[in-house]
């Protein structure tokens, strides 16, 4: 398969850098065995970095960008792509990934609105509270959590299931304008035919999620179809395949979720509590 077809420059820095050096090579008239002899990296390795399979190092990319003749053209690139990953949290690095490779989500929320559904200045609300965060860094980290949410604009993007508690809705971040456009966004992201909200009500009197939100990942049978869990902790979180821990986390979610209200009367919920932020 040609990596073109697989690769979406438009959803992860590092697919839009393969994509460049790809694209560079290519203009160059340089064929992989060519860039192999020029740089002293075998052909191999260079195939399994341009689709993807083994990441590029900053010094396979400084021999890159000189045996194609590039004036740093390529390493500039790969030091700015490599200083927007370094605004995520590393122990939330692997889930990014595992997102953005995502055929479907399936996301519980006990306190807050899904990351993924997130306004901008919801988002911004929720960061300003995080302890010693300076201006600069609310920025970045508002800014890495609009870039997670491309995942939904892309071609084939992921199937989305989201249960979020019913106290979410009138929860005040930010205040009533920002509430009454972050619950008007949940509306239009619900009526998406890829995206499913569900609502469980406070008088379920559910206790299966109160221990924190996580969400779990369905890979696409091209990556093997295996299943990833990310647990969401004060501060931090934990990102596992391990079968036993998705499988656990998979149990719970569906025993909130047999208690949630149905796709149409969660809509119609989150358009009655809109009435009460404007």
């Amino acid at each position: 398969m040609d990596i073109s077809s697989r690769l979406d420059p438009t959803v992860s820095p590092h697919e839009y850098f393969l994509l460049e050096l790809r694209r560079h090579r290519k203009a160059a008239g340089v064929s992989q065995d060519e860039l192999a002899r020029r740089t002293g990296w075998s052909d191999s390795q260079i195939s399994m970095i341009e689709n993807g399979h083994r990441r590029p190092t900053r010094s396979f990319v400084e021999a890159t960008d000189r045996a194609l003749d590039l004036d740093g053209a390529l390493l500039d690139l790969y030091d700015m792509l490599h200083s927007m990953a370094s605004r995520i949290p590393e122990w939330f690095r692997p889930w990014i990934e595992i997102e953005r490779e995502a055929e479907s989500l399936r996301n519980w929320q006990p306190l807050i609105v899904p990351g993924l559904l997130q306004t901008r200045d919801y988002a911004h609300a929720m960061l300003a509270g995080e302890p010693r965060i300076t201006p600069e860094r609310l920025e970045e980290y508002v800014a890495t959590r609009l870039e997670r949410q491309t995942i939904l604009s892309k071609e084939n993007r992921p199937m989305l299931w989201v249960v979020m508690d019913e106290g979410i809705l009138y929860r005040p971040i930010g205040g009533a304008e920002v509430m009454s456009a972050q619950l008007r966004h949940l509306v239009e992201a619900g009526d998406h035919p890829d995206t499913v909200i569900q609502i469980l009500p406070l008088k379920a009197g559910s206790t299966a999620g109160l221990s924190g939100g996580f969400s779990i990942a369905q890979a696409s049978p091209s990556r093997g179809a295996t299943c990833s869990a990310y647990m969401e902790f004060p501060g931090t979180g934990h990102v596992t395949d391990r079968p036993t821990e998705v499988a656990a986390l998979a149990l719970r979610y569906e025993a909130i979720r047999a208690e949630a209200m149905s796709r149409r009367e969660s809509l119609e919920l989150i358009k009655e509590a809109l009435a009460t932020w404007n």
